[in-house]
């Protein structure tokens, strides 16, 4: 069974530079978080490059989130046509060249910006999370834990996040659980941290733990997806509350009639 998973970061608008982060929370979850612009103190913090440069990024990111991955390296080009080598554009590319599976210049790129700023969290936590989907768990963990351990680290949750989800792609359901659970504590209204820990719980046969999860995040009807439906009537069904099983199973055919989760239900799939 697939675990929702944390995403890349990428760049967005900052005061001085383009340096803050956005979280893509993709696979089961299907949710993301919002940045938060902050504006720049005055005009002349930024030069007529440093604004060019910026907007193209904001258009990349843009196009990146909705999978229009060409146009997005395109925009980031331009970007750095008026600021070469910024490191945000580099983050940025190397984001948008894995996702068009082109691996080695994903890497070279993370690489080439670690070997200029070892502490700089977000791309730490971008390479991990690139390692971690090719299956280099050790050397994700290491990026991960590099991060946290930034006293200037902004966004140790999401880390804490990603670093569970990819020790639970691995099996290793006792750290997941550890990590998500710190990551919940940090941010305990993030449903996908929830929806992870419950999934992990899960799997470790803890339901009633995990039934908690499943449905702080479905009694939210702006969080609730098939998903999360999905996962709580898997726990009552191991449960043996055959009403509440079948209650979650309409909700599903009727809100997401042609949801993969809901095809398993009619098939019968419920641990796969």
């Amino acid at each position: 069974m697939t675990v929702p998973s944390p995403g890349f970061v990428f760049p967005r608008r900052s005061a001085r530079t383009l340096s803050a982060v956005l979280l893509i929370a993709a696979a089961l979850a299907g949710c993301a978080t919002q940045p938060q612009q902050q504006q720049p103190r005055t005009a002349s913090d930024q030069t007529d490059n440093d604004r060019r440069a910026q907007v193209r990024l904001e258009l990349a990111s843009g196009y990146f989130a909705r999978g229009q991955y060409e146009t997005a390296l395109d925009e980031v080009k331009l970007a750095m046509a008026a600021k070469p080598d910024l490191p945000e554009a580099i983050n940025l590319r190397s984001l948008i060249y894995a996702a068009m599976g082109e691996l080695t210049l994903a890497e070279d790129g993370f690489k080439q910006l670690l070997a200029r700023d070892r502490n700089n969290g977000d791309t730490l936590h971008n390479y991990g999370w690139f390692l971690c989907q090719r299956q280099r768990y050790a050397e994700a963990y290491q990026q991960f834990e590099a991060a946290v351990a930034l006293p200037t680290y902004r966004t140790p949750s999401r880390t804490l996040l990603a670093w569970g989800a990819c020790e639970a792609r691995e099996g290793r359901l006792v750290p997941a659980q550890a990590h998500l659970t710190k990551a919940f504590e940090a941010e305990p209204g993030n449903p996908t941290i929830a929806m992870n820990l419950g999934e992990v719980l899960y799997r470790q046969g803890d339901y009633e733990r995990a039934r908690f999860y499943a449905r702080r995040v479905n009694a939210n009807v702006e969080q609730a997806n098939a998903a999360s439906l999905w996962l709580e009537l898997r726990i009552e069904r191991r449960m043996g509350n055959t009403s509440n099983m079948e209650d979650l199973g309409q909700q599903l055919r009727r809100r997401y009639p042609q949801a993969a989760e809901t095809q398993a239900l009619n098939n019968g799939r419920f641990d796969e």
